[in-house]
């Protein structure tokens, strides 16, 4: 776990230099900078980005504050507009903007178990979510790919990044998608990689991240072989379909970015900005 804190650090370093200062905190946990009015912090980014786990947190605080300093009717409305936003499309905006499909069809629903097996439950609604959903003329095909009847698929590896404890009551939402281009030099004919996202209801944000080395096997003769061509068919259209999510889900991200940061600048973050006080000012 220390190797990927150590490369996530890495990477959010390399993001983060590309941007201005006030909008590091989107990549980082550390507290935003006190010069709000920098005019550096008045420019939103323009290009996609990986976005920090707690952003849904952070949107509605900077939202709350721009509230709390006082609003004019009209600002007042937009802002409800991209709270609503925000809670109809909270799981792309986290998932999606990561290439993870968010549809109805490809959510995996689990109860309070432990992570590991969140990930194997959701394993199978991914495959079965090919079979009845997506693919149903290969139905039989991959519903026999979780048994033991011909060709199957076997878990040879997993690694969980945990990011934080859950507690009862909460309820968890996971998603997969593919770790590769199954048409690009890192797939395998015999396997593939599946990484996996598990979503906390109540904190709106990731609870922890698996990674999945999955083999091809084929069960009558003993021995792995290549992906079957109705796999490999529809994991190339899943895969244009993660990379159309995640660049509509991150253009989403600055589009919301954008607004809020409107209602920043024509609230509390001005040269002239005086707090409304309401009734203590009589």
């Amino acid at each position: 776990m220390i190797a990927i804190q150590s490369l996530t650090r890495q990477r959010l370093a390399a993001i983060t230099s590309q941007y201005p200062a006030c909008y590091s905190r989107l990549f980082s946990t550390s507290p935003a900078s006190q010069d709000v009015h920098s005019s550096a912090s008045r420019t939103p980014p323009t290009e996609p980005h990986t976005i920090d786990p707690r952003w849904l947190t952070m949107i509605k605080r900077r939202i709350g504050k721009c509230m709390m300093f006082g609003l004019k009717p009209p600002q007042i409305q937009e802002a409800g507009n991209i709270l609503q936003r925000v809670a109809r499309d909270w799981r792309g905006l986290i998932a999606g903007s990561e290439g993870y499909l968010t549809d109805e069809t490809r959510r995996g629903h689990v109860n309070n178990v432990t992570y590991v097996r969140y990930a194997e439950t959701a394993r199978v609604y991914f495959t079965r979510n090919f079979a009845l959903h997506i693919d149903p003329a290969h139905k039989t095909e991959w519903m026999n790919l979780v048994s033991s009847k011909g060709v199957g698929v076997i878990l040879r590896s997993i690694k969980v990044d945990y990011k934080f404890p859950m507690t009862y009551p909460d309820q968890v939402t996971v998603y997969h998608k593919l770790a590769h281009d199954p048409a690009s030099a890192q797939s395998s004919q015999y396997a593939f990689h599946l990484q996996a996202m598990i979503v906390s209801e109540a904190h709106q944000r990731p609870a922890a991240r698996v990674h999945e080395d999955i083999v091809v096997y084929d069960y009558k003769q003993g021995k792995k072989t290549a992906l079957p061509p109705f796999m490999e068919a529809q994991f190339q259209k899943t895969w244009e379909l993660q990379k159309q999510a995640k660049q509509h889900w991150q253009q989403q991200i600055l589009d919301i970015e954008a607004r809020v940061r409107k209602l920043e600048t024509d609230s509390w973050d001005r040269e002239d900005a005086v707090e409304d006080m309401g009734s203590a000012k009589k």
